[in-house]
């Protein structure tokens, strides 16, 4: 009677740590993707604007007067 019921304890104690690690992992993958995502899209369009300063800088001329 004690083995079995230390049994299905055993057996409900572990499904239910596995559900909730799943939907933990599963939250924090997520956040992860959207995270990783946002900051993507970010540098892109950091990335672009540096170029718009880039273009809009004057080129300083390579010769050299003497």
């Amino acid at each position: 009677m004690l083995r079995t019921r230390l049994l299905w304890f055993t057996l409900g104690f572990g499904s239910a740590t596995a559900a909730m690690s799943h939907f933990v992992f599963r939250d924090l993958w997520l956040h992860r993707q959207n995270l990783s995502s946002t900051l993507k899209q970010q540098f892109e369009a950091l990335d672009t604007r540096v170029s718009n300063l880039e273009h809009l800088l004057p080129h300083p001329s390579n010769s050299t007067k003497e």
